[in-house]
């Protein structure tokens, strides 16, 4: 199911609130959320000074390139935070009402970039947080499913510039999500995804 009009693929969205009132989990959308200069400025500083990495991944008996780039901060084994980091963690913390301590960015070079269907790793604490993911840069489809219930309809959520998603508690035991590949000429892309971790303590 896709619950905005095709155009919202090429434009930078429309300033406003959703709430998708999945069952048994929360999913809430803040589209221009930053303003476009601010969303501007972050993503290209991002771009320009995260230091990406393409990890690699054992899929079977081979091992695998990620078809993105990735970056760790906060935590034990993350990066140290940037004053630019912090100004949108303080953004994000204030819309989300959420103290997060952890943010892992990834990088969409092109189309061709993507991440397969997945829940988020279960934390150390044994249980499940909220996630904050905000997007600068070019719209992406981000979609959702139930993992058992069929009656459930799949969510295509075109994330844009600037744009705020608020996952739930619950959202990783019950959903999966991911971020296809599209042909259409999309241009790059950064999500940033602040989280709660006990090992960052």
């Amino acid at each position: 199911m896709n619950l905005f009009e095709d155009i919202a693929l090429f434009d930078e969205g429309q300033r406003r609130f959703t709430d998708f009132q999945l069952p048994g989990t929360d999913l809430r959308l803040w589209e221009q959320f930053f303003t476009k200069a601010d969303s501007d400025r972050y993503f290209r500083v991002l771009r320009e000074v995260t230091p990406w990495r393409q990890r690699t991944r054992k899929m079977y008996d081979k091992v695998v390139l990620d078809p993105r780039l990735t970056a760790w901060y906060g935590g034990v084994n993350g990066l140290e935070w940037t004053p630019l980091l912090l100004e949108i963690k303080g953004v994000v913390e204030k819309g989300a009402g959420i103290v997060f301590n952890r943010v892992l960015l990834n990088y969409y070079r092109d189309g061709n970039d993507s991440v397969a269907w997945h829940s988020d790793t279960l934390p150390a604490d044994g249980r499940h947080h909220a996630i904050a993911s905000v997007t600068f840069g070019d719209t992406r489809l981000f979609k959702v499913r139930h993992k058992t219930r069929k009656d459930v309809g799949q969510l295509s959520i075109p994330l844009t510039h600037g744009s705020f998603l608020l996952m739930g508690e619950t959202m990783q035991d019950l959903y999966e999500h991911h971020v296809p590949k599209t042909n259409r000429g999309v241009g790059p892309r950064i999500n940033l995804t602040f989280r709660i971790s006990v090992e960052a303590e």
